[in-house]
């Protein structure tokens, strides 16, 4: 572990004293972040709660400036320069997939096998990102297709916006979460200013220097790390600002969309995704299911399963085995290649897990494993016998934890998965085409997955939610540079 700590140690400082050079010029830290002098941000390892290096912490006189100067500049990338850096990028990233991981471990105490994982889900939004770029994205409309038409056609093309992007991202996929704000952002010749979570600066940083080295002129990307209690608001309101895009919470979404203005906004916020295990599901698959979707990632993912929803025809062959592959799921040293689990982002965040796991055991839930912390490590955790009204189900827990609750019918599986504020994602396990018909038409989430985890997806396709979880505006590549885009029209005789 210290060995570990000691090669990310000497990385971050390299990265913050000599950034990267390409042909003579510093295009590393100094380029991508704003602020500087002596007010900085610490960033902690959370496994071992030792600071790993610093950030500047922006003033909202940085900020301003920032986003002027991304408004004053004009890009003009062709649609073969923008593939060419994206897929270099991703080159690069495949090349370093190690450095990579070992980032987003020091910093988010996420372990190795996840980390891994994300870095290739980063090189896979880039080579999505570059292919798009390739594709035309007008269409033609014939004008004589009616008794009153013309022989004219429209034609349609998209343009950049004509103001700034302003992107804010969470901590808990420190470089995926960069990478899917920033790729369409760059596929379709705009400007962006991102914050990324002052918890996890270091993997946007490198994600930004990889794209300098790949060719992407900076004054296209700049990189804001500072306190959201003192810029967050320039992020929204800023007269440059054409559209926020933002992942996170449910709280600071709200308040963002009451701020923004007459501006377009697209809100990726929380989930409380439920797994819905019927009667005639394959109980061993489903177990698996659920405890993959509910740990992986520490269980911090908006997609993660909350929920395990399970007919009580089969309810105690499941949570048998929900309990004997919990137990088996390693956690510990993030660093541990063999471990399948690490930290969550902060001790104050386990303690948040602890709290409502105590909180639900003392109104009649049974703890069947878990619920043990150490810092910020949490185990993962187990429930039987959850009411739906609990804490622990009825909000998002963004962490390892599996609240158990059984039904009797599909009709009361709908009601309990419909039941909460959020409307994300779900995944249902069953064979029966009738349960599967009624669970794409009626539940109230932006997707379903039939015998797969809630988070199943692309990188490339519509990814977003309803209700509290998203204004229904999808991410994902193609659904990204739609947003990113304004629609112009055009029209033309034609005989």
């Amino acid at each position: 572990m210290k060995k570990e700590m000691s090669e990310i140690a000497d990385f971050i400082l390299d990265h913050q004293l000599n950034a990267m050079r390409l042909n003579g010029k510093r295009v590393g830290s100094d380029r991508a972040v704003r602020g500087g002098g002596d007010r900085v941000i610490a960033v902690f390892n959370p496994f071992t709660a030792q600071q790993i290096g610093t950030v500047p912490k922006a003033t909202l006189d940085e900020v301003k400036a920032t986003f002027a100067q991304a408004q004053a500049y004009k890009p003009s990338l062709s649609r073969f320069e923008r593939a060419a850096i994206l897929n270099k990028a991703a080159a690069i990233v495949a090349s370093r997939v190690d450095d990579v991981a070992k980032l987003i471990t020091a910093e988010s105490g996420l372990c190795l096998k996840d980390s891994t994982y994300e870095a290739g889900r980063v090189a896979d939004v880039l080579l999505f990102g570059a292919n798009e770029v390739l594709k035309d994205d007008g269409q033609i409309f014939s004008c004589d297709l009616t008794h009153h038409g013309k022989k004219r056609r429209v034609y349609t093309q998209r343009s950049p916006l004509l103001g700034v992007i302003s992107a804010i991202t969470p901590f808990n996929h420190p470089m995926n979460q960069v990478a899917h704000k920033v790729v369409p952002s760059i596929a379709t010749n705009n400007r962006m200013v991102l914050k990324p979570s002052e918890k996890v600066p270091f993997s946007a940083m490198l994600f930004a220097d990889i794209l300098y080295e790949a060719g992407l002129p900076p004054e296209m990307l700049s990189i804001i790390t500072g306190d959201p209690r003192e810029i967050a608001d320039e992020l929204i309101t800023n007269e440059h600002v054409d559209l926020v895009t933002f992942t996170g919470g449910v709280g600071s979404g709200k308040s963002i969309a009451s701020k923004a203005g007459y501006r377009r906004m697209v809100l990726e916020l929380g989930g409380n995704d439920p797994i819905i295990v019927m009667e005639d599901a394959d109980i061993d698959e489903a177990s698996t299911l659920a405890v993959q979707g509910s740990y992986k990632n520490s269980g911090q993912r908006c997609t993660a399963v909350k929920r395990l929803l399970v007919h009580e025809a089969v309810a105690d062959r499941f949570v048998e085995q929900v309990v004997e592959k919990t137990r088996a799921w390693r956690h510990g040293d993030p660093t541990d290649k063999t471990n399948d689990m690490g930290t969550v982002i902060d001790e104050a965040a386990a303690m948040l897990f602890e709290g409502r796991v105590n909180e639900a055991v003392a109104l009649g839930a049974k703890l069947l494993v878990g619920n043990q912390r150490r810092g910020a490590l949490y185990s993962p955790t187990v429930l039987d016998r959850v009411n739906p009204q609990m804490t622990v189900a009825m909000q998002e827990t963004f962490g390892p934890v599996s609240p158990i609750i059984r039904f009797k019918t599909i009709d009361e599986a709908i009601a309990i998965s419909n039941g909460t504020a959020y409307g994300l994602s779900s995944a249902v396990c069953t064979n029966r085409l009738d349960y599967i018909t009624r669970f794409v038409t009626e539940l109230q989430v932006g997707s379903v997955n039939v015998r797969e985890v809630p988070g199943y997806r692309l990188e490339l396709t519509p990814f977003g939610g309803i209700k509290d979880s998203g204004l229904g505006y999808k991410e994902g590549v193609q659904e990204a540079i739609k947003s990113f885009t304004n629609i112009k029209t055009y029209s033309l005789p034609w005989v």
